[in-house]
């Protein structure tokens, strides 16, 4: 599998699949095509208070709609599966021992609301804070665990700037103590964290290449650092910006009039969408029907904008 291509897309399950979602897909599935790779589709179903069955089904019933296909996925199986976090629970299981077994792990016993009265600054890019270290005093099997609380178990990170050159942002660093903190790597109601689970699963899969949206950037520095824990190979990243509202809010699952099936519903076809979301990404010269295997020769990640992609609801009115 040595300098085997290798990308992937990895939904989630918790909703009806929307524009933002398709632009990702699309894009990460061009880039692998343009290298001549390989395609895996995971379903990220991990949290089981948001993802449903159902929503997978529709999920794959939707890309195979807009004509991406997969060389290994749930429905198609393949030698690196299986293709559903809520399969490969014990994978992280085991990852987690090993980080727990030299001492770097410990368990946290704070709220959310005491973390952010706590906390002297916030996480670039989103709405959490830098983790303040409240409960390091646990590191080592230390201390007194307070009554009646079941503990997160969060991964101690050292005062160091971690580096990477990004496809589309260029080089890109981060200082972990500073932007993070000490952060979660097993939820308190015992859920592998996304951390820790993409880390795991990306490189037991041979992933080389990933392109995935901008609201992920801040985190691929904690990646990264798991990676160098754990002794894994990192991929090569690429984070492409998002698609927004006029408000400058991403879409999301709640806006149901620009979901794939809401647009099919009204007659807008996969080609219109295609060929929409190719011209907002620089690779057609206008909106015009197509189909994302007439576009993979003309995919490169220089074309790509660099700011967020503004979609009104009346875009394919």
């Amino acid at each position: 599998m040595q300098n085997e291509i290798r990308g992937r897309f990895a939904p989630s399950p918790s909703g009806q699949m929307h524009l933002g979602n398709a632009w990702t897909a699309l894009l990460a599935w061009l880039q692998v095509r343009s290298l001549g790779g390989a395609v895996v589709l995971r379903v990220e179903d991990l949290d089981p208070d948001r993802c449903r069955p159902e929503y997978t089904a529709q999920l794959l019933g939707d890309l195979a709609w807009l004509g991406l296909d997969w060389d290994e996925g749930p429905d198609v199986g393949g030698s690196h599966g299986p293709y559903r976090q809520d399969e490969r629970r014990h994978l992280y299981a085991a990852a987690l021992e090993a980080l727990a077994a030299r001492g770097l792990v410990y368990p946290c016993y704070c709220t959310r609301a005491e973390i952010r009265a706590a906390a002297s600054a916030p996480h670039a890019g989103d709405e959490e804070s830098a983790y303040p270290g409240t409960c390091r005093r646990y590191l080592g099997g230390a201390g007194e665990p307070p009554p009646g609380r079941h503990p997160a178990l969060r991964l101690a990170v050292p005062d160091e700037t971690v580096a990477f050159a990004d496809g589309v942002h260029g080089p890109v660093a981060q200082n972990l103590a500073a932007a993070c903190g000490d952060f979660i790597v097993r939820r308190a109601d015992g859920v592998h964290a996304y951390q820790l689970a993409v880390v795991v699963d990306d490189a037991a899969m041979g992933i080389t290449h990933v392109l995935r949206g901008d609201d992920l950037l801040a985190s691929t520095s904690r990646q990264l650092y798991l990676y160098r824990l754990l002794g894994l190979t990192p991929p090569a990243f690429a984070h492409v910006p998002l698609l927004v509202s006029p408000d400058g809010r991403r879409l999301a699952k709640r806006q149901r009039d620009l979901t794939i099936g809401s647009l099919r519903d009204r007659g807008v076809t996969a080609g219109e969408i295609t060929g929409f979301l190719a011209h907002r990404a620089g690779l057609l010269p206008a909106p015009a029907p197509v189909r994302p295997r007439d576009l993979v020769a003309a995919f490169s990640l220089d074309k790509l904008p660099r700011r967020p992609v503004v979609i009104s609801d009346e875009a394919f009115a």
